[in-house]
């Protein structure tokens, strides 16, 4: 795909300096680029390559004054790292999803509906009385279960399993092998000791603009609905039980483990290996950092935790600081000790 300067800078609302004619047919880091490539500047550290860097084009800061002159065209905006990624997102929705139609065989049953544009890849299911929208790009080996709602835009990659029920918005990505929609863990503890399964008969929702990594898991409701709001962002492999509820883009990294019915506040962070106990409320704008156990809930706004069990971040390094000097203040302590008794009577 080839694109001018000019075209360029009209998605991004930007201004051009230099040739708007000339033609650019990859992304590239402003390092590593060749002619014909499109790169960004955001980080001032990286500024020397600006004046050596083989990209014909390279987007900018407007507030940015140059120091030398530049070969490069220059497309001007207000914040070059978000407009770059907007473009990475036009680049992948024109590239990764130009498939169009349905490959043989494929499944979908009478009473389903989908929308233009579509694509649909071999071995593919849709099962029955399910709504599907439209330029929605269903990759081979995709199961939808009985009953499912997606809206226009969304992507499901090889292997996602979307069971009865669910529903998921518009512009949603949901990468290979994410199961959205399995039972939740609910079981009964019996008089022998043995567990009786407590039916789950809710759904899963997935509201527009949500992205779910590869292998992540997020189970349906017991009752209600498991509920990841607007922009949420779900890394591979993180696991989201029963009727757990995540805010509008709050971000968890993988291998994070949420337990069910905790409600995760807007624009959080769980990073990498965090756990969560269940019937929890974590506040909004709340960071957690990597293989902390949050067991309590959090109801001050942007709070910084850390640790296992988690608390304050502050608090939390102070105490770390002061655990890897135990064997010098125990060795202190002893000394301070053996001073301080009287002496022994003749």
């Amino acid at each position: 795909m080839e694109f001018t300067v000019g075209q360029i800078a009209e998605v991004l609302q930007g201004t051009v300096e230099g040739d708007s004619s000339q033609q650019v047919n990859r992304l590239a880091k402003i390092e590593e680029a060749r002619a014909g490539s499109l790169s960004f500047l955001s980080n001032p550290k990286y500024e020397p390559h600006l004046y050596t860097t083989e990209a014909t084009v390279v987007i900018v800061s407007r507030t940015l004054e140059l120091k030398k002159p530049v070969t490069a065209a220059l497309i001007r905006v207000d914040d070059p790292y978000t407009s770059f990624t907007a473009l990475l997102e036009f680049y992948q929705q024109a590239s990764r999803t130009g498939k169009r139609g349905v490959e043989e065989p494929a499944y979908m049953a009478a009473s389903a509906s989908i929308g233009e544009n579509h694509y649909r890849g071999a071995f593919s299911y849709i099962g029955e009385n399910c709504e599907i929208g439209a330029d929605v790009v269903i990759f081979p080996h995709v199961f939808i279960g009985d009953r499912v709602k997606i809206g226009d835009g969304t992507i499901l990659y090889p292997g996602a399993k979307i069971y009865a029920e669910t529903v998921i918005g518009q512009r949603c990505t949901v990468h290979a092998g994410a199961v959205i929609g399995s039972d939740g863990f609910g079981f009964a503890p019996q008089p022998d000791g043995s567990y009786r399964t407590i039916p789950q008969i809710g759904n899963v929702v997935l509201e527009d603009n949500v992205s779910i990594g590869a292998n992540a898991t997020i189970d349906c409701a017991t009752m209600g609905s498991t509920i990841i709001r607007e922009g949420a962002k779900i890394d591979n492999l993180v696991q989201l039980a029963h009727n757990v509820e995540v805010g509008r883009h709050t971000v968890i990294a993988s291998q994070t483990g949420v337990s069910g019915s905790t409600k995760i506040g807007d624009f959080c962070v769980l990073a990498g290996q965090v756990g969560m106990a269940g019937h929890l409320t974590l506040a909004n704008r709340t960071t957690v950092t990597a293989q902390s156990g949050v067991g309590k809930s959090i109801k001050q706004e942007g709070v910084l935790l850390q640790g296992s069990p988690a608390f304050g971040l502050r608090d939390s390094l102070r105490a770390n600081a002061i655990f890897r000097h135990l064997p010098d203040l125990e060795r202190r302590l002893r000394l301070l000790e053996q001073n301080a008794r009287p002496p022994e009577k003749p």
